[in-house]
């Protein structure tokens, strides 16, 4: 009997163990062909426009561990609704390092401080925000509320009174 209960305290010691690390990355594809950024912006800037939301950018590549970390964040039930009724998210693929970085730099983001990194643009394309201090390159030591506080402090601002947001 003492023996099963030392098997019970040692799977909940280590269940307890394993929801307070953040979780491993599993290797995905997020990122779309390369090629396929302008056109996803395009896309993604007239979706905006029609919905009032915000424009998400998430340069990064499949490659990266700390890029499948954000996704797996941004996909937590906590966060997936936040990000549906206020962004429109572009998942920019920048090869390695090696492609859109034209894309980068007209959104002011530095990729040689680290990926993920991200902008956030309004819906007529103006940019907003972007990081450039390579905020989220160690996602996977963040906690997902960081990513939480981001995607609430730059959704747009409306209200009934207001019909541009």
């Amino acid at each position: 009997m003492k023996l099963v209960k030392y098997v019970a305290l040692a799977a909940l010691l280590m269940l307890a163990a394993c929801k307070s690390e953040p979780p491993a990355p599993v290797s995905r594809d997020i990122y779309p062909d390369p090629s396929q950024a302008k056109a996803d912006v395009a896309a993604a800037l007239k979706t905006a426009a029609q919905t009032h939301k915000r424009v998400l950018l998430d340069f990064g590549g499949n490659w990266c561990g700390d890029c499948q970390v954000l996704n797996i964040y941004f996909n937590d039930p906590a966060n997936r609704p936040l990000l549906d009724s206020n962004y429109v998210l572009v998942d920019v693929n920048i090869g390695h390092k090696d492609a859109n970085l034209d894309l980068a730099e007209q959104y002011g983001v530095p990729l040689s401080k680290g990926v993920p990194a991200l902008a956030v643009l309004s819906s007529d394309g103006t940019l907003l925000y972007s990081q450039r201090g390579g905020e989220f390159e160690a996602m996977r030591r963040m906690d997902i509320s960081s990513v939480t506080s981001f995607l609430q402090q730059w959704k747009p601002n409306c209200s009934s009174t207001s019909v541009s947001c």
